[in-house]
């Protein structure tokens, strides 16, 4: 069963449609439009993604060639009051904001006065030992092994709760072991943007929030993206909602939609800070690839290629913008944020496709392609993830490992980390079974990685089969005797059965 689903029938408003016609851009009419068939089975999919994962409110924008081609708004804003979604509609962005900061680091790059090799504690004192040789590319593509500092903010509110101030939880955190040994491997994590943060602020002389706004978002034209979180007062804004399966303690029979609070402290907001309008992202982008955010293509190629691992083999990230696919064809950089809103830049195609949404956990990620294939067929059925989501959804997701082999014989081989973040998708929308196929797949295609291993462990964790959860733990820690993270499920299953 499908935990998005609306356990009551939503009515899916739509309220703006429009192409290139009557917009008040600073980008001229684009000279390709799509034609009214392909625009009525685009309005047609986003019509059903939203009823399939019962997303209240939803912007989606398209970039062709420097221009905003395709801009619309479905549904509500606020359901409490029935507000519709319109173009003017303020979504938040949680992580999408890193890729703003991606682009900061770089201006300051351009400027000289940072150096992507550098260690931070060329910019920033009072480190702790262990943390001062991380190179700025290394808190960009999360490889550090910095502790997160999410791990000593509230897990209700993801704000400072009981520690009260900013040096609290930065002496918490200081005190914390590393996760890894920098460079080795990857962990996703809020303490190396908050570094970020502290660079942007020191080279700049001002707050990082002034910084973007005065070096992006006004440049840009962007008159509706704001820092902000639920405590502050944002004009046009749509509140997140989420699906919940249980509610004040009790697990409920059909999930349900309820509101969320969150904070983020204002230190912590190069990391998931923002809060936007599609329209806005398109601007910003159109405004980043023609050379006003940032003066070369070398910096912006920069931007946009892949961090290393200290054994020189490439990242899932690049600086900033964590929703990659570095294949021959079709090159696609961007960014999620919050599991509901995402966007996907394609330089070689000269487009971009950006879905904002108000449900966390609806991932819009996973319907970019789909969205770019409208203009351009050949965007989705060249991406493995793609093909290989839209055949399980017709074929069952106990069919992954054969309908894989199948597509490994046209050259589509899903990627370890992309099929990885998929599954954790998955799983953290209540799709457990659906993601151990997907664990259980990478497994099959990539049976000398401990992090395949790792994560299929979880999902037998997830699952109640403790046995196969030691046995997957055990060769993930076998292969990689440095994971902690195999390591303490095994120590907590060992206790749990003594």
């Amino acid at each position: 069963m499908n935990p998005f689903r609306l356990t009551t029938c939503l009515l899916v408003l739509v309220v703006t449609f429009t192409f290139s016609f009557g917009q008040s851009r600073p980008a001229p009419v684009a000279s390709f439009v799509a034609t009214q068939k392909s625009a009525d089975a685009l309005d047609k999919f986003l019509r059903g993604q939203m009823s399939q994962l019962g997303i209240p409110g939803m912007q989606v924008a398209v970039v062709q060639r420097g221009h905003l081609v395709f801009s619309q708004s479905y549904g509500f804003a606020n359901l409490q009051d029935s507000v519709p979604v319109t173009n003017k509609s303020v979504f938040a962005i949680n992580s999408c904001t890193k890729a703003f900061t991606g682009v900061a680091i770089m201006q300051l790059v351009e400027a000289g006065k940072v150096d992507l090799s550098a260690p931070i504690s060329r910019y920033v004192d009072g480190l702790p030992a262990d943390w001062q040789p991380v190179t700025i590319t290394q808190l960009l593509t999360h490889v550090s092994g910095i502790p997160d500092i999410l791990r000593v903010f509230s897990p209700f509110t993801h704000g400072l709760a009981a520690l009260g101030t900013e040096a609290a939880a930065w002496e918490k955190v200081k005190a914390m072991p590393m996760e890894f040994r920098t460079g080795e491997q990857f962990s996703y994590n809020q303490t190396n943007y908050v570094l970020l943060g502290l660079v942007i602020d020191k080279f700049s002389g001002k707050p990082f929030a002034q910084v973007f706004s005065e070096q992006q978002f006004q440049p840009a034209g962007m008159s509706s993206t704001l820092f902000g979180d639920s405590r502050d007062i944002i004009p046009h804004f749509a509140p997140t909602y989420t699906f919940k399966n249980s509610y004040d303690g009790k697990k409920l029979n059909a999930a349900r939609l309820t509101g969320t609070y969150t904070e983020f402290p204002g230190f912590q907001r190069t990391g998931s800070g923002l809060n936007s309008t599609a329209e806005d992202m398109a601007s910003w982008i159109i405004a980043l690839q023609q050379g006003k955010l940032l003066k070369t293509k070398v910096a912006l190629n920069t931007l946009w290629s892949p961090g290393l691992y200290s054994n020189g083999l490439p990242t899932q990230w690049a600086l900033g913008w964590g929703l990659t696919k570095f294949r021959p064809k079709h090159k696609a950089v961007g960014m999620s944020g919050g599991a509901r809103s995402a966007f996907l830049v394609y330089p070689d195609d000269d487009l971009a496709v950006i879905v904002l949404t108000n449900l966390g956990g609806s991932s819009p990620e996973n319907f970019l392609e789909e969205i770019a294939g409208y203009y351009n067929p050949d965007i989705p059925a060249s991406d493995p993830i793609t093909s290989l989501r839209l055949q399980l959804q017709k074929r069952g997701f106990e069919q992954a490992i054969p309908v894989a082999n199948e597509l490994q014989k046209r050259n589509l081989k899903p990627n370890e980390g992309e099929l990885n973040d998929w599954a954790y998708r998955l799983m953290s929308s209540g799709q457990t079974r659906e993601a151990f196929e997907l664990f259980k797949l990478n497994v099959n295609l990539y049976p000398e990685s401990w992090n395949v291993y790792d994560s299929l462990a979880e999902s037998y964790e997830r699952l109640g089969n403790s046995e196969l959860a030691v046995k997957n733990y055990t060769r993930s820690l076998a292969l990689n005797p440095n994971n902690k993270n195999a390591a303490g499920h095994l120590n907590r299953l060992a206790q749990k059965h003594n």
